[in-house]
């Protein structure tokens, strides 16, 4: 295989969240035992902004920038002046260290955009990155698209409630080794692990000692649950020019649609991540972008019951799974529960298939963020009533092809 198809080989979205596998009926029919479950199609592969809409305000946010114009369509690379002084304050007030203006911070398109870009930024032909398994299915990929090597770390997040449960002493062999970048979700995507305060001084005193920098996404760090508390590695010590911090309203505030992110910290990094976003994207989509104006802005009470109802679906679901007997990690924040499967007649990728076919409900399968072939992801950022009866879904069907 050329350089260039291995390249793009790496990023196999085949079966990445919302992409499961196509195959035609034919191909899986001989393996279906018993018949279709009733139930209406529940993607668990993503959020549903229906069921949770987005905070009010957001539109007209939007609205507003359309009748600006020209000055609010054509921002600087990095964004509009004017929401980023906005959003540094508004950070820096979250996260409890300073956000430079001007040259600590840039608006993306998508934490996702974001992401790409700080690899991109950090990452060069055989870098050696210490990544976290499981953790978000995209940076193993950016690191081999880019032409790093990865170098895995283990999470044992079936642990206990008080760690994530990262192996530190993998983690500080990594660095040894020679790694020169640290990527990890926080909270953990897929199961929803927060990092005890002394994981964190932990990572931070390492990436300190060996000169590491740390990319670190943030995404649902304003949806926790049961009052759990959170460190922000930023504010932990680390030399700022060593982090980058990454952030958006796509998930919690179900903004997803508008294609926004945000990346703080390092202005070096920062500024090679501009760079490169005038080339590939000119910027976030300029109108879209007064869209930020809302975030942090929601009305009093909006997010508490945000966390509330989510935390409600969650508590249903962990008890479903547990029930049925599949190990899961009690979710400290985020909206994904990632539960092991017990051993199946079927491939694991097989019954990926089976369940969307029979059972109208769609997952992630655990491989996409580690070597974790008999677990699943689900997003239950759904209909409480839609979400529970697709896991009751899940359960039968595990039933019909368990060994």
């Amino acid at each position: 295989m050329s350089s260039l198809a291995s390249k793009f080989a790496a990023l196999s979205t085949d079966n990445a969240p919302g992409q499961e596998v196509r195959r035609s009926d034919a191909d899986i029919r001989a393996l279906m035992v018993g018949e279709t479950m009733p139930g209406p199609t529940v993607d668990f592969s993503h959020g549903d902004v229906d069921a949770f809409p987005p905070p009010p305000g957001a539109m007209e946010r939007f609205v507003d920038a359309v009748r600006i114009g020209g000055r609010q369509a054509y921002t600087e690379y990095r964004g509009s002046a004017d929401i980023r002084a906005e959003l540094a304050a508004k950070l820096e007030g979250f996260t409890g260290a300073p956000v430079s203006t001007d040259a600590g911070i840039i608006v993306t398109p998508g934490t996702q955009g974001a992401l790409f870009l700080a690899m991109a930024a950090t990452v060069t032909a055989g870098d050696k990155v210490a990544i976290v398994q499981p953790d978000y299915f995209a940076n193993r990929k950016l690191v081999q698209f880019f032409g790093g090597e990865v170098l895995p770390v283990t999470m044992d997040y079936l642990a206990g409630a008080e760690v994530a449960g990262l192996d530190l002493s993998a983690l500080e062999a990594a660095f040894a080794a020679g790694a020169k970048t640290f990527v990890f979700s926080n909270p953990n995507n897929p199961t929803g692990a927060v990092y005890s305060q002394r994981e964190i001084v932990r990572i931070v005193e390492l990436a300190s000692r060996h000169g590491v920098t740390v990319v670190a996404d943030q995404l649902y760090s304003r949806l926790r649950y049961d009052g759990e508390s959170y460190t922000h590695i930023r504010a932990s010590d680390l030399p700022d020019e060593q982090c980058v911090t990454i952030m958006g309203p796509s998930k919690t505030e179900s903004l997803s649609g508008y294609r926004l992110g945000v990346a703080f910290g390092a202005p070096a990094i920062i500024d090679r991540m501009e760079k490169l976003q005038a080339i590939v994207s000119l910027r976030a989509a300029g109108y879209n972008q007064a869209v930020l104006r809302a975030w942090f802005n929601e009305p009093s009470g909006w997010l508490a019951q945000r966390v509330s109802e989510h935390q409600g679906i969650r508590d249903e679901l962990l008890v479903i799974f547990a029930e049925a007997g599949f190990p899961t990690r009690r979710p400290q924040a985020g909206s994904y529960v990632f539960p092991t499967l017990p051993s199946l007649r079927v491939a694991p990728l097989d019954f990926i298939q089976l369940l969307r076919q029979q059972a109208n409900v769609i997952v992630t399968l655990g491989t996409e963020f580690g070597p974790h072939p008999h677990s699943v992801r689900l997003n239950f950022s759904q209909d409480r009533d839609a979400a529970l009866n697709a896991a009751r879904r899940i359960v039968a069907m595990v039933e019909r092809y368990r060994v």
